[in-house]
């Protein structure tokens, strides 16, 4: 896959997660692409990127552990999703 190609899998697969009522984590997305936890690296690159380019964003910008939504999703809406 090209780096746009993760990058749009990447985004796909947090708003699969979103209308599931679930956020991404890089756990989720490990899963979604097959790569052992070893690799957890390869995967956090993946989703800075996708936060820099405006496509995903952190639910708790400053906790350790984050989840990861659509940045079209609303402040509102994040109670309703499970995990928050």
């Amino acid at each position: 896959m090209t780096r746009d190609e993760r990058l749009l899998a990447c985004y796909q697969h947090c708003c699969l997660r979103h209308v599931a009522r679930k956020t991404m984590t890089n756990a989720t997305l490990r899963e979604r692409f097959g790569i052992e936890k070893k690799n957890y690296s390869m995967v956090s690159r993946l989703i800075r990127d996708a936060v820099e380019a405006g496509l995903i964003r952190a639910v708790d910008p400053t906790a350790r552990s984050r989840s990861y939504v659509p940045t079209w999703v609303e402040s509102g809406q994040l109670n309703k999703v499970s995990g928050m």
